[in-house]
């Protein structure tokens, strides 16, 4: 039958497909491969296949299947019977299905490859359909169950092997495990004895440093002791050298302090002798008066002398071996100078009583009248020419008296507050401190900041002395606190308002303006706080009045010197430089003060203390004998703060009075002043010269305009 022979080449290309060249090798374990390398590949048929099955016809296919089926059924109930075993007709039965199975696939797959083969592979088909073949045959169905059993025992046995292989591998990492753990264990343990080696080395050789290091500590120490002997040595030699130097200070400064009380009292001396050679101590004197002026030219000669050396010593120096011979010599000289003309005068005294005793006692009295009235016209002449000439050496006696009134009332206003002054309790001595700040801390804040800022400091003052609260030192105070605190603060305020001008306007010209401004609105308000104001001025500067206190007899040189201004302590008398300093701060203040009117005050008219009082201190000034420095300071500081002030207000009269100090006074400043001593006078004379130039004096610097009470 055509079937048949289909049948056959079927199975043919099932041989020759991957299927059926699958192999068993028993040694796959020990290649390394997988035990299904074989079946991993995907099956399939060769393209023949597709093209046989096509041509079988579906009804034949069908009966061929059915005739075999009943052929196989036949023969294997047959061999069933034969051998026994139902088992194999089972197994059989089994692999019938799975064949038929796989053909329904693989047909199913063959008809896919063929729709999916191009156009030439579909012309080698043959129109005529080729006869029907069945593929269930026993022997073919047995080879598959066959292949199948093998394939699952073969699964079976590499499942087997692949469970021996993971226990064994599983051991293997167990083994490996512990004897990895056990060689870290020693590797370990050998890291901690090379460590312990290393530190023992490190240990061995700290301890030869730490020797070493102590050997030289040892060293060092030995060296530190040695210089610190040769440093002791010297130490102790520069300090027997300092105690040497400074006990030579000390004996300097002894022998200095001294020779100053030596100068001082030789000075004294000097001054007391050279006062017996004045004139109105030698109107009983039968000396002539050409003898007279000859000891009085040589008494003022030697007290020239004593005073360049007492000059000297003002500017904080002790006075020199030298400058002690010096004024001891004049001391000597003018004892001798004295000694003469009292020998002098006891000579014509004895020459006289002779003559006296020849003449007659009428004639005696005539002549003395004549002598009397004669020597009274010629110091009425004298002092009439003093007074035309400006030679006053003091000032006038209602200036004089006005001057004692201040004092004295500033003293009295002292005295009435002593008892607080010098209060026991603690109570009232901080109500006195606190008293005293509130009067004197507002007026050292005093500044050119704004106007706002000083009318505040001025509204604080005038309510302290007005008997109101005022906060100080974040408490409040009173002067109603205490019957005597009214007068202790108004003169602790007039006392800083001048202590301000000897040390801020001093250091500080432009300052001169804001203080004189509130002390002008405080006087006005408080005129018993300006009269203390001027005393304690006039006090610390009698220039200011102006006044040139003489010396009376008894008085020491030092107080003398404290009455003229300056400051005496125990290291002396202070320098020129500083005195000029101060007098001149404190005259700025005066001129700043004579020019100014408070701005918010409710009175009208000028300020309490006004220019007249400048144009009087300037005239009385130009009619006193001029002295060497202070003069010629005091007059340009005045008018370069009052100056521009007095031109408008006095306009003709103050250019005459400028022209008198240029031409009249200025050489008597001039004849007066060493040559150490120009520098005011140079400064003086400049400014005279360029204001008369021009006509014109310019504003001071720092006077406060109508801007600055805006701010």
């Amino acid at each position: 039958m055509p079937s048949e022979s289909l049948r056959w080449e079927t199975l043919q290309a099932l041989r020759n497909s991957t299927k059926g060249k699958v192999t068993f090798d028993p040694h796959w374990s020990e290649r390394g491969e997988h035990i299904l390398a074989g079946c991993k590949e995907n099956l399939s048929l060769s393209p023949h296949t597709g093209v046989i099955l096509e041509r079988i016809d579906s009804v034949s296919l069908q009966k061929s299947s059915f005739l075999d089926s009943n052929v196989d059924l036949e023969e294997t109930a047959a061999s069933a019977s034969s051998t026994g075993s139902s088992t194999d007709l089972n197994n059989k039965h089994n692999t019938t299905s799975s064949v038929l199975s796989l053909r329904s696939d693989n047909k199913q797959a063959v008809g896919e490859e063929v729709k999916d083969e191009s156009p030439d592979v579909r012309e080698v088909s043959s129109p005529v359909s080729p006869p029907a073949i069945s593929l269930l045959s026993p022997k073919a169905m047995e080879t598959v169950g066959r292949i199948i059993r093998f394939e699952q025992e073969q699964r079976e046995k590499a499942k087997v092997a692949l469970r021996q292989r993971e226990e064994m591998n599983e051991k293997l990492v167990a083994v490996v495990a512990n004897a990895e753990s056990e060689q870290l264990k020693r590797f370990e343990e050998l890291m901690e004895l090379k460590q312990r080696q290393e530190f023992q080395i490190m240990r061995d050789m700290m301890d030869r440093e730490t020797k070493e290091s102590m050997g030289r500590q040892e060293k060092l120490k030995e060296e530190q002791r040695h210089r610190i002997r040769i440093l002791n040595l010297r130490l102790r030699e520069a300090e027997q050298q300092r105690l040497r130097e400074a006990e030579l200070e000390k004996q300097r400064q002894t022998e200095g302090r001294e020779n100053l009380r030596n100068l001082n009292s030789i000075q004294e001396e000097i001054l007391q002798l050279n006062q017996l050679l004045e004139p109105s101590t030698q109107t009983d004197s039968d000396l002539p008066a050409s003898s007279l002026d000859s000891y009085r030219t040589r008494g003022n000669q030697l007290c020239s002398q004593v005073s360049e050396v007492v000059r000297k010593t003002a500017e904080g120096e002790f006075p020199s071996s030298e400058d002690m011979m010096v004024a001891e010599r004049a001391l000597r000289e003018m004892r001798e100078l004295m000694q003469q003309m009292q020998e002098e005068g006891s000579k014509a005294r004895e020459k006289k009583k002779k003559e006296q005793e020849q003449a007659e006692e009428r004639r005696k009295q005539k002549e003395l009248q004549v002598q009397q009235e004669v020597q009274r016209k010629a110091e009425q002449a004298a002092k009439e020419k003093a007074q035309k000439k400006g030679l006053q050496n003091s000032a006038e006696d209602a200036t004089k008296k006005w001057y004692k009134e201040l004092q004295d009332s500033a003293a009295r206003c002292a005295q009435s507050f002593e008892q607080l002054n010098s209060a026991k309790d603690a109570q009232t001595k901080k109500l006195k401190l606190e008293l005293q700040k509130a009067a004197t801390i507002p007026i050292s804040q005093i500044s050119t900041n704004s106007g706002s800022q000083l009318r505040e400091i001025f509204e604080r003052l005038d309510k302290l002395l007005s008997g109101r609260a005022v906060v100080s030192g974040g408490r409040s105070v009173s002067t109603s606190q205490h019957p005597q605190a009214l007068e202790f603060v108004g003169y602790k305020l007039a006392e800083k308002f001048v202590k301000q001008g000897e040390e801020e306007v001093a250091s500080h010209h432009e300052a001169a303006f804001p203080i004189g401004a509130v002390a002008s609105g405080i006087w006005e308000l408080h005129p018993q706080v300006g009269d203390l104001i001027l005393a304690h001025l006039h006090k610390k500067c009698p220039y200011s009045v102006p006044h040139y206190p003489p010396m009376k007899d008894g008085t020491p040189v030092e107080e003398y010197q404290k009455i003229l201004g300056y400051r005496v302590d125990d290291a002396g008398v202070e320098g020129q430089d500083s005195f000029l300093k101060r007098m001149s701060g404190m005259i700025r203040l005066y001129a700043a003060l004579i020019q100014q009117k408070w701005p918010y005050g409710s009175k009208q008219g000028s300020a309490p203390h006004g220019l007249n009082h400048g144009w009087r201190w300037l005239a009385q000034m130009l009619n006193m004998e001029p002295l060497a420095d202070i003069t010629a300071t005091l007059l340009f500081d005045f008018l370069e703060v009052c100056g521009n002030a007095l031109m408008k207000q006095y306009q003709g009269q103050f250019w005459k009075l400028i022209l008198l100090l240029r031409d009249e006074y200025f050489p008597r400043i001039e004849a007066v002043t060493s040559s150490g001593q120009m520098g005011s006078v140079i400064r003086l004379k400049q400014f005279l010269e360029t204001s008369l130039q021009n006509r014109q004096i310019s504003p001071p610097k720092g006077q406060l305009s109508s801007t600055f009470w805006r701010l």
